[in-house]
């Protein structure tokens, strides 16, 4: 009994942090030589994200996703953060809209 009794407080402090602190999930992709590096990332299903994106090329690109109903640019040299989700399991695909025969990827909820 009292193992369920320390597990239970064990979850629910576990999760004021989380709360407390704004556990957002954060994913860093690079762009570089018009590629996104990763070009695949897996995110947690059915829970906001937040995308940081890191522009290592001097030429600007759009991060751009119909399915993600998302699209922002990123200035050469530049950062910017994308919020994401929640997303039901499944595939995602991007593209940076000024190479997008090279600028590929995909978001994966699990």
């Amino acid at each position: 009994m009292m193992r369920v009794v320390a597990s239970c407080l064990l979850l629910l402090l576990t999760g004021i942090w989380q709360v407390a602190r704004g556990a957002v999930p954060e994913i860093q992709i690079e762009i570089r030589e018009h590629l996104f590096y990763p070009s695949t990332v897996e995110v947690p299903a059915n829970q906001k994200v937040k995308l940081f994106i890191v522009n290592n090329d001097a030429t600007p690109e759009e991060f751009e996703s119909y399915e993600l109903n998302r699209e922002k640019v990123i200035p050469g040299n530049g950062k910017t953060v994308i919020f994401i989700g929640p997303l039901e399991p499944g595939e995602y695909p991007f593209f940076g809209e000024f190479f997008p025969k090279t600028a590929q990827g995909k978001v994966v909820a699990k």
